[in-house]
């Protein structure tokens, strides 16, 4: 239980998240390993997109992916087939993993600086609370 691993943890599971593919789970714990992360928190980081959640989460980074490239963002029926994936996903692609990687880098350093300010915060009051109670 150490600010470092558990706030790096958090960023990297936030990212990992915005992997478009189910290897979330394989791939937070490959990372936790080799990055020394605390597990837990990586695992409950990349389950902040769930099967509820998921739709709106990668429409969004499909979204800030048009703005990146500059391509409009177009009319889609989303299928659960194979050919949905050779033939609807083509004009889609490019904005898509543009949009998951800048949202992964984005919400992954975000979340870890805001964890590791909000952990700092929260040591320094406590500190001072401890502090005026001592002292009183």
């Amino acid at each position: 239980m150490q600010r470092g691993s558990i706030t790096a943890a958090f960023g990297a599971g936030l990212a990992i998240s915005f992997v478009p593919l189910p290897v979330h789970t394989v791939l937070a714990l490959l990372v936790a390993g080799i990055g020394r992360m605390n597990v837990p928190t990586i695992i409950g980081a990349i389950w902040i997109v769930n099967p509820i959640t998921m739709l709106p989460t990668y429409y969004f980074a499909y979204l800030v992916g048009c703005r990146l490239v500059g391509a409009p963002p177009t009319q889609f029926a989303f299928e659960l087939s194979w050919a949905w994936l050779e033939h609807g996903l083509g004009p889609m692609w490019l904005p898509f993993l543009t949009g998951c990687a800048a949202c992964a880098a984005v919400f992954g350093i975000g979340g870890w600086l805001l964890l590791d300010r909000l952990w700092i915060w929260h040591v320094r009051y406590k500190y001072r609370t401890r502090r005026r109670h001592s002292n009183a």
